[in-house]
């Protein structure tokens, strides 16, 4: 069978990760590159290279499209290749607002056209085998649940990509939605949200740090600490081992879910449970959950070509990506407020 050719709108750090993973596939191959920065496009030699998403789409018929560009773009560059019937694999966030988010929806499944959002850690087996103890009720009830998301990106992030800077571009929108919608896969929807946040470590115009708190629809309480400035190694990037270009904690944990009968810490996959009647003078048994190591990003890449073949429906699909556009919204919103905010 012949490589499904996939383009790329967008050749910044996460569109190089996903020709490069291209490029590696054999299954797979890069049909075109859009980038409206000239040196951007002259980076990757050897690729039919366009500065406009509607240049490459009245010359070139990909079998799908990554769209990797900045996410107010997304929504755009996405109803442009439903528009012409090409399936879609969209960066998260899925758009900058919950209305553009059910417009593509909608396009997409008025259409018939398959739209996939690249939430690429539900493509993980950490996430998977996480998922798995929390569904055989291992832990009990769920009651409690907490989640870090701290690392300190350097200046060269946003000096590379000014618009990371700015409303849009903070790492609630860009970090926070992954670990939401983590979360969501774990422990289940959200209902309600309270959230205060700072910009004054970098001094953007938009935050660096934020200290939320969540409820979930089976009762449980969580609360998340998120920072793109904090010098710490209590983040998935640097415990789960799934991307090469970050360092290994391999002891520190993100997630800690809590539960009647035990607790699971995530990326250690630490399992602890009571042996006879949950009580705190009983003693806790410690053991491992088992994972195979992959490339989420990688396998969502299998994946997508799955969808674009028609033998796999979408794991993320529309309405997914849109309820997690909308929970991490909700957090922007209780930010700006100062109250909880209810999800519907």
């Amino acid at each position: 069978m012949s490589p499904v050719r996939i383009a790329v709108v967008g050749a910044g750090l996460i569109g190089r990760r996903h020709l490069g993973l291209l490029g590696a596939d054999p299954d797979c191959e890069p049909a075109a590159v859009v980038d409206p920065d000239p040196a951007a496009r002259a980076a990757l030699p050897g690729i039919p290279a366009y500065a406009e998403l509607a240049d490459m789409l009245a010359v070139v018929r990909p079998d799908g499209v990554i769209v990797a560009s900045p996410n107010r773009f997304h929504a755009e560059h996405v109803l442009r290749c439903l528009a012409h019937g090409v399936p879609v694999l969209v960066e998260k966030p899925l758009a900058d607002s919950v209305a553009d988010g059910l417009a593509m929806v909608e396009a997409a499944e008025s259409a018939g056209v398959p739209l996939l959002v690249g939430h690429h850690r539900r493509h993980s087996p950490l996430l998977a085998a996480a998922r798995a103890v929390v569904r055989r009720g291992t832990l009990g009830r769920l009651v409690a649940v907490q989640g870090t998301a701290l690392f300190r990106k350097p200046d060269d992030y946003f000096e590379r990509a000014p618009w990371r800077a700015r409303p849009g571009g903070g790492p609630i929108l860009i970090n926070l939605i992954h670990e939401i919608d983590n979360l969501r896969a774990l422990c289940g929807d959200i209902t309600g949200v309270q959230a205060t946040a700072s910009g004054a470590t970098r001094g953007f115009a938009v935050e660096d740090t934020a200290a939320i708190t969540l409820r979930f629809a089976s009762g449980a309480l969580g609360t998340f600490l998120l920072s793109d400035a904090a010098a710490s190694a209590r983040s998935w990037e640097l415990t789960s081992r799934e991307d090469p270009r970050f360092p290994w904690h391999e002891d520190e944990d993100c997630y800690v879910l809590a539960g009647t009968d035990g607790s699971l810490g995530v990326p250690t996959m630490r399992l602890r449970v009571y042996e006879g009647t949950p009580s705190w003078w009983e003693p806790l048994r410690t053991a491992v959950v088992p994972v195979e190591r992959e490339d989420p990003l990688a396998r969502q890449l299998t994946h997508f070509r799955a969808v674009i073949l028609g033998r796999q429906p979408p794991l993320v699909d529309g309405r997914e990506g849109l309820a997690t556009l909308r929970t991490t919204l909700a957090v922007t919103d209780a930010v700006r407020t100062g109250e909880q905010v209810e999800i519907g």
